[in-house]
């Protein structure tokens, strides 16, 4: 598929952890839209390769750059080098999180596990919303889009640090919208479930979690990724110009919240 409506035409688009998963799909989306796109990684230096070299292949401009977002040192460096790239950075997508894929139940909890989700998924957006952020007020407009989840409904027996992180960027997102508003507009989404590759790979999606959430989903489906992703960016374009300090959802209605 090559370019589609350009939602983005002549704007410039940060995604974080743009090297696999939601995060490729997002920045590739926001190519097919015009957007000149930042693709930010840390560990996965090949998959943002290959997301960058799939935007040039359909004729767009894309420059990879690396971070690790549990770092407000590195956060700094890294605004700095988008903003001397781009010059104007239109949108955010603080897209990167760690989810501790490694563990299956709360009893297997540990301090190295907690710390390390609660400083990329909570404080790492934090500090990337508030670096970022402050230099959008400067040049007088901006959107930074939060990815959150739908463990912020339900917890998450498996992973409680994961729900909590998650939960707190509800805070930081609110916060920012706020103190930001009206010149840059800070949001939330939170897909459902999704088949990127890592989920494909857990052993409970092998073992029949697959077929049970499908069951449960009133939309019947499990998207790959690439069918939210433009769902995510449109809190950034100008048909949500009104809405900030936002959760949205994107679940096929698996979460439907009774009256």
């Amino acid at each position: 598929m090559s370019r589609i409506f350009p939602r983005f035409a002549g704007k410039s688009v940060l995604v974080t952890g743009a090297g696999t998963g939601f995060g490729a799909e997002i920045a590739f989306r926001a190519a097919q839209e015009g957007a000149r796109v930042g693709v930010h990684y840390n560990r996965s230096k090949q998959g943002a390769e290959r997301t960058a070299e799939r935007i040039r292949e359909i004729g767009g401009e894309a420059f990879t750059v690396r971070a690790d977002i549990s770092s407000w040192e590195a956060i700094q460096r890294l605004t700095e080098e988008v903003f001397d790239h781009f010059g104007v950075l239109d949108v955010l997508v603080n897209n990167v999180g760690d989810v501790a894929t490694e563990q299956m139940s709360w009893r297997q909890l540990t301090q190295e596990s907690l710390d390390r989700v609660i400083d990329v998924d909570l404080k790492g957006t934090l500090l990337m919303t508030h670096e970022f952020g402050s230099r959008m007020l400067e040049q007088g407009h901006g959107s930074i889009v939060n990815i959150g989840s739908t463990v912020v409904v339900r917890g998450s027996a498996r992973a409680p640090q994961y729900a909590a992180a998650k939960y707190g960027l509800l805070g930081v997102t609110k916060s920012y919208a706020a103190a930001f508003a009206p010149t840059v507009r800070v949001n939330t989404f939170a897909p459902g479930f999704m088949e990127t590759g890592a989920t494909l790979e857990r052993e409970d999606w092998k073992s029949g979690r697959r077929e049970k959430l499908i069951a449960q989903t009133p939309m019947g489906t499990i998207p790959p990724p690439e069918a939210v992703a433009g769902t995510a960016l449109f809190l950034a374009t100008e048909e949500a110009s009104h809405i900030t300090g936002a959760y949205m959802l994107a679940d096929g209605g698996f979460n439907m919240v009774g009256a």
